[in-house]
């Protein structure tokens, strides 16, 4: 096997990664890369890395710097040769070599000339494997040397004559560059008249008076030590002659008809034809049997210089300049010949061997002519050198066979003919190596979905390794029949998908060893334009808008950027970039082209355009806008089994542009009269490449869109039934459930009409047990959405599949989805269960769970059922009520809220399935402890005395433990309905009746009444009354004292007094008589709205108002205790201020006294007036006491 070192290679392809590519096997030969960490630990013979050039002219005012650097490993030592024989520097104290380094520096700035150097050096660069050599370097300074002193006599002439002005420049090193210029260093005008030739030379084809000056000046410019020669300035003078005579044109270079040049193969190719002649004469090239190469060919000097560059040997022939004018014409014939120095056809390349193999080394050059080869080994010539057995030399090939170390050497190929030579250097290097992969560990490749993937694997070895790549900790060998297996080591997947992502294993053998390296991949999302600009037409003036949304995948960063004609967007503040989109405002014409969105991230690039049509502004009156008419003459072309094109022509857009076409489908064989969305196209585009699906009856419409809405449907194109093939898709939503425990019920959604492909579908239903070793049990069944497979064991996971197929064959393979045969009840209860009660209310239960196998499905959960036990007598009177707690999961523990205190709970616990609930749990009894009580049922009071008052209440309802006492709280209330103090009772549990005595008479008295067990105390009820009104002080009172109270009499009810009732019935009169007197003066006088009145006024004695904002007040019993408000009483005098009410019966009619105001005594004693004063705790209603309706007429 054959190696060979070889510098590092780029690969770059199209849509694939730019790759640095160490490695590439040509024929046997291992090319070795020249990595700086490889070659710190290979042994290498001399390799000359830098040199100067062969034909070295050097600047004789500066120091002198032969380049010679050279690598290997040992770093090899240096020496010189100057014309043939060694160059011994050390004797020199001028020159100094550089350490490190063959490179000699001549100190010439001091001391010495420049011209002692002059000279063909050599360098030599040898270690212990070799001996490399530099080309040959001659030495020569540049030379600027002064024109000729010389005296030149002006020169006088007639119009119309041709004249050449000699320059005859100096020789120097390198040759100058001429150019004339006047006295002020102005470049002389040149034309088709006057020009410059190749040789420095200033010719007139003819003159002119204004031809005539003194300062025509040649200069030569040296561009190697930058200075300037002059030539003695030129005297011209032409003198205007009345009549001249025209002339056919004749050459003033070159002379005669013909004439030969050579030259050498890469060079520049450089005619010159310069003719004389009145008028001016035009020059015209052309090749004799062939024409001139179109790259290549370029005309200078107005046409008078053809330049071919690059020149080969097929550019050799006859070229004829032809120089015309009106009076005739002349050509002139340049036989070309071009030469060649010696080029490489297969330069040498290094050789890196193992022990015992065979390599060649070739060298193959050509030339004009033929180049002559001869090989050279470290530096001598191979004829002289020490032998080598395992080297044979075959005219420009060396070949080797069972190489040994000590075959390591340099060899020189030199390829020589009179016009130049080459020579490189090509080292046999011997190695026994074990494989090393130089690409860095973990290496991230990063690649768009749906591209390739180029993974690097860079190796090195002697011999030459293997290379195998895994995916994944234990995949087996990547297979070639899906990579790419590449000779350089690198991995190639055609096309990366999601899956494709993971980690990748190189491994590298030879029989030295084994190295391995691995690589991530990664696929990304391709950047997509998902919404595109769209062609728009705009009037000057106005706005356009173009949008661009692009989707990318969520981990690279897209960069969108704007383009108008394929170059930037114009600095103009009048284009806005944000986000999605380019706006353009004050369009103007200008702005018309081609917008293009160019959305690219580090891995890909895409780009959408759209083009901008600027028109003038619609003139007045402004046409009628309307939706476009519907397109027509819809055809179908280029009908192909998964294709067709489709074109129609558009109808008028009715002054609004078209932005789009919608292309429908109706599919006559499965879904007859049903258009379904194809495709939507540009507004521009008149045609459309559909795809196409199998077994198909298509018939297509297409829609125009603008800005106004969408057109009517064309017409429907013919129909064109496509051809059947196998189904491209399977059915979707397949599951697996049992219905019963001893079946498999298998379903799926069936493919549609559509999707079938064909005639004859389908359906080949696959299932096994996904744990067994059992083969897969199939079936194919007709175009049906279940198959029930019987006799299944209880909830087993199966595995299953379910392919489409129809006559053309079958659906790709599907996707193996898991199921399971159906349920059955679970076997076994939880066991364990315990019950840790919380508090009063709420207690914990954990269970163990149930095993899985026993639970036989899917487990939905455990479910606690638990109940409160009652006592004989209420279970005679009701079922037991139990309640239920369900638990989701696998949870082996919950909460049990709302439990009522002091009370005796059973429960049990059972799981449950889909099927159902299995056995329960053995039950599992706890109490809980004992709570607050509820408030007492009810409390009231009863039999109100003067200085007592009873209170009656029923215990709580929910005692919630054993009651210990009850506690009684109460206070009096005064007129102003402030609370006094609080008097605290604490009552035996088995008391339901407590009298309060030494009371305060005629007092209202606020109870608050709350049950008590262990746990504390519970919420309490309250309750107001009032005592009884002691009659030997009812002379004292003031009138307005209890007014509006209910109060209980002990002594006298004058309710069934004789006079107490005649007053009454004199009252009841009066009243009806004042009622007719106020209709009859409301007939003459106006309307009285005595109902209105009496609602916007009613009686303060009625409903006690707020002294503070006038609102009618109550008292209130809430259980906070807080003081009862303020509620407003009618003034002592039973009268109402002016200022109360100022509507009275004055305003209304005429003769009636002021004397009753409105919202008084008056129309409170005829409005039947009662007030409702609450004598017991629940403000039960009393009859009004005769002594209550006395105190209102006082």
């Amino acid at each position: 096997m054959q190696l060979k070192i070889m510098p590092k290679k780029k690969c770059l392809s199209a849509g694939r990664m730019l790759l640095i590519l160490f490695l590439s096997q040509m024929i046997s030969a291992l090319e070795v890369p020249l990595d700086s960490k490889l070659l710190e630990d290979l042994v290498q013979p001399p390799t000359i890395t830098q040199q100067s050039p062969k034909d070295y002219i050097i600047d004789p005012r500066e120091n002198i710097v032969i380049q010679c650097e050279a690598k290997g490993k040992p770093p090899p030592s240096f020496s010189w040769t100057r014309n043939g024989t060694h160059f011994d520097i050390d004797k020199d104290p001028l020159v100094t070599m550089k350490p490190g380094s063959g490179t000699l520096t001549i100190n010439i700035m001091t001391e010495g000339k420049a011209e002692t150097y002059e000279g063909v050096y050599q360098c030599t660069a040898r270690n212990e494997r070799g001996a490399a050599i530099s080309n040959n370097i001659i030495i020569r300074p540049s030379r600027s040397p002064l024109w000729t002193k010389e005296k030149l006599e002006p020169i006088i002439l007639r119009n119309g004559h041709s004249l050449v002005l000699p320059c005859r420049p100096p020789i120097g090193l390198p040759p100058p560059i001429i150019f004339w210029m006047d006295n002020s260093f102005q470049r002389l005008p040149q034309s088709e008249r006057v020009s410059q030739g190749l040789n420095g030379d200033l010719y007139f084809s003819n003159v002119l008076p204004e031809d005539t000056r003194e300062d025509y000046i040649c200069y030569a410019r040296f561009n190697h030590t930058q200075t300037i020669q002059q030539k003695q300035p030129i005297s011209v003078k032409v003198f205007s002659a009345k009549s001249y005579r025209e002339r056919p044109p004749t050459f003033l270079t070159p002379e005669g008809n013909a004439s030969n040049k050579e030259e050498l193969r890469g060079n520049v190719l450089s005619l010159e034809c310069i003719a004389e002649g009145l008028p001016t004469p035009v020059i015209y090239w052309i090749k004799e049997d062939g024409t001139l190469p179109i790259n290549r060919t370029f005309y200078r000097n107005f046409k008078k210089t053809l330049q071919i560059i690059q020149v080969s040997e097929a550019d050799s022939g006859n070229y004829q300049c032809i120089a015309k004018n009106a009076l005739g014409a002349i050509h002139h014939t340049i036989s070309v010949t071009v030469k060649a120095a010696p080029y490489w056809i297969m330069a040498p390349q290094n050789l890196v061997l193992s022990p015992g193999e065979d390599g060649t080394l070739i060298c193959r050059a050509n030339g004009k002519p033929k180049p002559r080869i001869s090989w050279l080994s470290n530096g001598v010539p191979v004829e002289i050198a020490p032998d080598d057995p395992s080297r044979k030399i075959d005219g420009d090939t060396i070949i080797f066979s069972n190489v040994q170390e000590r075959s390591s050497a340099v060899y020189q190929c030199n390829a020589s003919n009179e016009y130049g030579y080459l020579l490189a250097n090509a080292f046999v290097n011997v190695l026994a190596e074990p494989p090393r992969i130089l690409t860095s560990v973990n290496t991230l490749y990063q690649v768009i979905a749906n591209r390739p993937a180029l993974l690097d694997c860079a190796f090195f070895g002697s011999p030459l390794p293997t290379i195998e790549w895994f995916k994944g900790a234990k995949g087996s060998a990547l297979r070639e029949d899906i990579y790419v297996l590449h000779e350089n080591g690198t991995l190639e997947i055609p096309v990366a998908q999601k899956d494709s992502t993971g980690t990748y294993t190189c491994v590298a053998r030879n029989k030295l060893g084994m190295a391995k390296n691995e690589v991530r991949l990664e696929i990304k999302d391709p950047t997509r334009i998902i919404k595109h600009p769209e062609y728009a037409v705009v009037q000057r003036g106005n706005t356009v808008s173009f949008e661009c949304k692009v989707k990318h995948d969520e981990t690279l960063i897209p960069t969108v950027t704007w383009l108008k004609d394929s170059g930037e967007l114009p600095n103009d503040g009048r284009f806005h970039v944000n986000q999605d989109h380019l706006v353009i405002t004050d369009v103007n014409d200008d702005d018309g082209g081609t917008y293009t969105c160019v959305a690219n991230t580090t891995l890909d690039i895409v780009s959408a355009s759209a083009v901008l049509n600027v028109v003038a502004p619609t003139p007045t009156p402004a046409p009628t806008y309307d939706v476009p008419n519907a397109p027509f003459d819809l055809e179908l072309t280029d009908q192909l089994d998964k294709t067709v094109q489709l074109s129609w022509t558009p109808g008028d857009d009715n002054n609004s542009p078209i932005t789009k076409f919608i292309i429908e489908y109706e599919d006559a064989m499965h879904e007859a009269g049903l258009w379904h969305h194809q495709t939507e196209v540009s507004g521009t585009q008149t045609t459309a490449q559909l795809k196409l699906s199998p077994y198909v009856n298509y018939s297509f419409r297409v829609m125009a869109v603008n800005s106004l809405g969408r057109s009517l449907p064309s017409e429907p194109s013919e129909q064109y039934l496509t051809k059947a093939a196998e189904p491209d898709q399977n059915p979707s939503f397949v599951e697996g459930l049992g219905s019963e425990p001893d079946n498999l019920v298998i379903t799926w959604k069936p493919l549609n009409g559509f999707e079938s492909n064909g005639p004859g579908l389908q359906y080949k239903v696959s299932w096994r047990q996904k744990d067994g070793d059992d083969e897969w049990t199939s079936v194919v069944v007709a175009n049906v959405s279940k198959y029930i497979v019987s006799g299944t064991p209880t909830f087993v996971p199966y595995l299953i599949k379910v392919q489409a197929l129809n006559d053309a064959g079958f659906a790709p393979e599907p996707a193996v989805i898991m199921g399971h045969s159906g349920e059955d009840l679970p076997m076994v209860a939880p066991g364990n269960v315990q019950v840790n009660v919380v508090n009063s209310t709420l207690a914990e239960v954990h269970w163990d769970p149930v095993p899985l196998k026993s639970i036989r499905g899917h487990l939905q959960g455990y479910r606690i059922y638990y109940w409160k036990e009652q006592n004989t007598s209420q279970r005679n009177r009701r079922h037991i009520e139990k309640k239920i707690l369900t638990f989701q999961g696998s949870k082996t523990h919950g909460m049990l809220p709302g439990l009522e205190p002091f009370s005796h709970y059973t429960l049990n616990v059972r799981v449950v399935n889909g099927k159902g609930e299995g056995p329960a749990s053995p039950d599992r009894v706890f109490n809980t402890p004992e709570g607050v009580p509820s408030a007492p049922s009810s409390l009231k009071i009863v039999n109100p005395t003067l200085d007592s008052l009873t209170l009656e209440w029923d215990p709580p309802s929910h005692p919630n433990g054993i009651l210990t006492e009850y506690t009684l709280k109460y206070q009096p209330i005064n007129n102003t309905h402030e609370l006094g103090p609080l008097v605290d009772l604490k009552i035996p549990a088995n008391k339901t009746r407590w009298t309060l005595k030494n009371l305060n008479f005629s007092t209202r008295y606020k109870f608050y009444l709350h049950a008590q067990t262990s746990a504390g105390s519970g919420n309490q009820i309250t309750e107001e009354a009032v005592t009884t009104v002691d009659e030997g002080k009812m002379a004292g009172i003031p009138p307005d004292v209890g007014a509006g109270k209910a109060m209980a009499s002990r002594q006298v009810d004058i309710a069934t007094q004789g006079w107490f009732i005649g007053l009454m019935c004199a009252v009841a009169l009066l009243i009806l008589i004042l009622l007719i007197v106020c209709f009859i003066r409301r007939n003459k006088g106006g309307k009285y709205p005595v109902k209105e009145k009496e609602d916007a006024h009613a009686d303060p004695e009625i409903q006690p108002m707020k002294e503070d904002d006038g609102t009618f007040g109550e008292y209130s019993d809430a259980e906070d205790h807080k003081p009862l408000k303020k509620g407003s009483r009618t003034p002592s005098d039973r009268t109402v201020k002016k200022e109360d009410s100022d509507d009275s019966l004055v305003d209304y009619g005429e003769g009636v006294n002021g004397q009753f105001n409105e919202d008084g005594s008056f129309i409170g004693q005829y409005s039947g007036k009662k007030e409702k004063e609450p004598a017991e705790g629940n403000e039960s209603s009393e009859a009004p006491s005769p002594v209550n309706a006395m105190n209102s007429f006082v």
